[in-house]
């Protein structure tokens, strides 16, 4: 799980922890090439692991859409012949990140820069309209949040994304019932615990603080930590309606 990919002055310049210097980015690819892993969308791993060809993926997804992704992180992930699934959030295109209170404020792409990346054969995801915690909210904006940011992202890119992130990892069984009921394939979460599954899949974040002894921990600890999704599963969880 990242965020964005951006040089960093000093490490106030990154509060909530979500940037990777592309140098970090570029090492953190390098290592998983040289043992033998390739990073893959979250699409692309679901439909290796429901045909039991997963071994040696490593799902990649990039979480919020700032627009630092495609001039800092593509070019990496195509020079270590690797894709990723980038997750965006309609309502806010070419926007900022208005969530994060305390700064720094960081572009996020906009309609043409959605279409560019997936142009490039990265798997858009819907991040939600505006970043908001499931959870807080009713049924009808809940909706809202799922159907319409699917339906924009369809009108950017032409195709309906098969993946949901939820905003700050916030899910329960009322959220993934109303992910599935508009349309998605499958969605991420962070550490969902007894509801992992398809539509509430674990991932690890990953920071500059993560080199090679710390990826390889959070590899050993990652099985232990969290349940492992069933094959079952995620048959046909990489195609969208």
């Amino acid at each position: 799980m990242y965020h964005s990919v951006a040089p960093l002055a000093s490490p106030g310049d990154d509060p909530y922890l979500v940037t990777v210097t592309p140098a970090r980015l570029d090492r953190q690819l390098g290592l998983l090439r040289r043992c033998g892993l390739r990073g893959v969308s979250v699409g692309e791993l679901l439909a290796a692991h429901a045909a039991g060809r997963s071994a040696g993926l490593v799902g990649l997804s990039f979480d919020d859409g700032y627009a630092d992704f495609a001039e800092h992180a593509l070019p990496l992930l195509r020079r270590h012949g690797c894709t990723a699934s980038l997750y965006v959030l309609p309502g806010l295109l070419g926007a900022d990140n208005v969530w994060d209170v305390r700064g720094p404020r960081k572009p996020l792409l906009d309609a043409e820069g959605v279409r560019a990346c997936a142009g490039a054969g990265v798997e858009i995801g819907s991040h939600g309209l505006f970043h908001r915690a499931l959870p807080d909210l009713d049924e009808e904006e809940m909706a809202r949040e799922l159907r319409e940011s699917r339906e924009r992202v369809r009108a950017i890119t032409g195709v309906a994304p098969a993946g949901f992130c939820y905003p700050y990892g916030a899910v329960g069984p009322r959220e993934i019932a109303a992910v599935r009921a508009a349309g998605y394939h499958h969605a991420c979460a962070i550490d969902p615990g007894p509801l992992t599954g398809r539509y509430a899949l674990p991932r690890v974040h990953v920071g500059e603080r993560d080199g090679a002894p710390r990826l390889a921990l959070k590899a050993l600890l990652h099985p232990i930590r969290r349940r492992p999704v069933p094959r079952a599963e995620t048959v046909d969880a990489g195609r969208p309606a």
